[in-house]
């Protein structure tokens, strides 16, 4: 299958384009929300209580405890667990920062783990060798959509006597061995921001246990650990989801299969395409734990040989949108020197920050938009070899199949071959 012409494939495509998932369902949320508006129930209210329910049944827990954001529900499970002044908490660098911060605003010391080069989730066989009797927890992150080896860190765990928190907050859906993210570790921590699979219409995030020793410590640490109203059990803070937020995830909440299985049949079309056109032998492309269900929050290539940035720029000169899921490791942030952390200790979080850049993965994403993502790529490549090959090089060695053909300018696509659908 060719692309189609090129002067008819110059629309921007966003990194992430929420107005083709939200307009279909724009007079649904607008009822949900005049029904909240009419109640007068705006603070966890009936939508709160609904979604809990519906979230809990998904990820196949008892317990789901809605709170003002992602990071709010890092930090209130660590409260929950008591961490606190000396503790430590071992979590990948190679992640967003509230992961972190989450672990210093209660004063426990952060311990940063490397990656797995192949899945970008926490590598278990380093945290074996950061665990001392410090250790409170262990924070396993489940990275663009796919869970960490829970088995292995739950080995880990039981063996030192360690609480496990997962970061949920990219991978909603997402099963190890068949079993949801969030229902793994002590405590599931999901966000609701709009990039996520399941994104609100602003801030707000879950909490999930199968413990019944913690759901009621949860709850009133979210609420200024008040029960009942103004006499304080706990000093907690206030976290509270909005009735508002609840109802639009209501309403999306039933599309969320759907739109995972269009994720995932994405993916499978971007590796397709990369392999026919060559790209798999100059490219990393994203590697899927055999024993994980992805569901594709990001779809993250690694362009090694220091060609990161330049092909971003070529990309956004083509109109279409990238991001860079991270820059730098966490141990490398300015605000996380005093950790002591120096370059290449964390190696494998190091090379990911130099080498990473997002693709266009949403749901609404087309498969003609995905051939140009790959023809503007590969356009790339065909340019920069052009450029670096000398006249007796190009002479004896036959270039990549993605080479073969005409060059083109940065804002047309590149025909790339496919198998029928």
């Amino acid at each position: 299958m060719s692309l189609p012409d090129a002067s008819q494939t110059t629309q921007p495509i966003q990194l992430l384009d929420l107005g083709r998932q939200h307009r279909p369902l724009r007079q649904q949320v607008l009822e949900a929300l005049a029904q909240v508006y009419d109640s007068g129930a705006f603070v966890l209210g009936p939508e709160v209580k609904k979604l809990e329910i519906t979230f809990a049944q998904y990820c196949r827990v008892p317990h789901a405890i809605g709170c003002a954001s992602g990071s709010d529900a890092l930090l209130l499970a660590l409260m929950a667990l008591g961490v606190g002044q000396g503790d430590e908490v071992i979590l990948p660098s190679f992640t967003f920062f509230s992961t972190a911060t989450a672990v210093t605003r209660l004063g426990a010391r952060p311990v940063f783990a490397d990656i797995d080069p192949q899945t970008f989730t926490m590598d278990p066989r380093h945290v074996a060798r950061l665990i001392t009797a410090r250790t409170k927890v262990l924070l396993p992150v489940h990275l663009f959509g796919q869970c960490a080896d829970m088995e292995a860190i739950g080995r880990l765990a039981a063996e030192a006597g360690l609480a496990v928190v997962e970061d949920c907050a990219q991978s909603i859906g997402a099963q190890w061995d068949g079993q949801p993210c969030g229902s793994i570790g002590d405590i599931g921590c999901f966000s609701f921001y709009p990039t996520k699979n399941l994104g609100g219409a602003g801030d707000g995030g879950m909490l999930t246990t199968r413990r019944d020793d913690l759901v009621e410590r949860l709850r009133l640490l979210r609420a200024h650990g008040m029960e009942p109203r103004y006499y304080h059990k706990l000093i907690g803070i206030n976290s509270r989801l909005d009735s508002f937020q609840a109802a639009v995830l209501n309403v999306k909440f039933p599309y969320l299969e759907q739109w995972t299985t269009a994720r995932q049949a994405n993916a499978a079309r971007y590796q397709e395409l990369f392999t026919h056109a060559g790209l798999d032998r100059i490219l990393g492309l994203p590697q899927t734990n055999p024993r994980c269900r992805h569901v594709w929050n990001q779809y993250v290539i690694r362009t090694p040989g220091g060609k990161r940035d330049a092909l971003r720029a070529y990309l956004a000169e083509a109109k279409i949108g990238t991001e860079i899921y991270y820059p730098l490791g966490l141990h490398q942030q300015e605000c996380f020197q005093f950790l002591g952390y120096r370059p290449g200790d964390l190696p494998e979080t190091e090379r990911a920050a130099q080498e990473v850049l997002a693709l266009p993965i949403f749901p609404e994403l087309t498969p003609a938009e995905q051939e140009r993502v790959v023809g503007t790529i590969a356009g790339f490549y065909r340019s920069s070899a052009a450029a670096a090959a000398s006249p007796q090089t190009s002479a004896s060695i036959p270039p990549p199949k993605f080479l073969q053909s005409p060059q083109v300018a940065p804002n047309q696509s590149v025909p790339v071959r496919r198998q029928a659908d």
